[in-house]
């Protein structure tokens, strides 16, 4: 139990802990920024659409783990080295865009018609109709399914570790070989992952009930003073 604890609380478990966040992070910033740009390219001319469609088949329908250690050991053979930490970025960033084109797609879809209609009605351009009625609307569709994505692309950066990246998996792996305490080290990288999970849930969750429309306005209504009805303000004895 005392090794557990030790290897919970050590710099090795902790540094390794802020680089696993730090690689998913990352990797789904840029996931979510592509997933954007491609799901608006499908919406464009047809010869772009195929490209999307290409893309998301290729890299939806080959695993993870070839996809990094392809991109590990393939591009330095075309004069490109990058470290391993850049590789993980990379591959998981390429992987992860293809599922967000898809789900951003899906908002872009959910986003009724006839509120396009609507805008183009009032004179708003193109632009505009999508940035202040499409995305804003559409955030709030993918928002949930976002959400899992992050919490999945957290877990699934413990595949970093076969291309030497030093997160939790590969530091639980070292410190297992090293004192052959397997489950020491392996709870205490359950105990780091779910803390990260518990940190992104709770976050994800709070700004889903700012983007939550409903729920704002039924908070403000309740702040509102209540009206009385003229007719019975007379008889309220207190009113006078």
């Amino acid at each position: 139990m005392g090794g557990f604890l030790d290897k919970v609380v050590s710099s090795d478990f902790l540094s390794a802990t802020l680089l696993t966040f730090e690689l998913t992070v990352l990797s789904m910033l840029i996931g979510v920024a592509g997933g954007v740009l491609l799901a608006l390219a499908k919406g464009g001319p047809r010869p772009l659409g195929w490209l999307v469609d290409g893309y998301v088949w290729l890299f939806r329908g080959t695993p993870v783990l070839l996809q990094l250690i392809f991109v590990f050991n393939v591009l330095p053979l075309w004069g490109l080295n990058l470290s391993p930490f850049t590789c993980a970025v990379v591959a998981l960033s390429l992987n992860e865009i293809a599922y967000m084109a898809e789900i951003v797609r899906g908002g872009l879809l959910g986003v009724d018609r006839g509120q396009r209609t609507a805008a183009h009605m009032l004179g708003l351009s193109e632009v505009k109709i999508l940035r202040w009625v499409v995305l804003p609307q559409a955030a709030r569709l993918v928002l949930p399914p976002t959400g899992n994505q992050f919490i999945g692309m957290l877990k699934t950066s413990a595949l970093a570790s076969v291309v030497s990246v030093q997160d939790l998996m590969l530091t639980a792996q070292r410190q297992a070989a090293a004192d052959f305490d397997y489950v020491g080290a392996l709870c205490a990288a359950a105990v780091h992952y779910l803390v990260l999970t518990s940190l992104l849930t709770f976050v994800l969750r709070r700004i889903e009930r700012r983007l939550d429309v409903t729920r704002r306005a039924a908070a403000r209504r309740g702040r509102q003073p209540a009206v009385p009805h003229p007719g019975t303000a007379a008889l309220d004895p207190t009113a006078r």
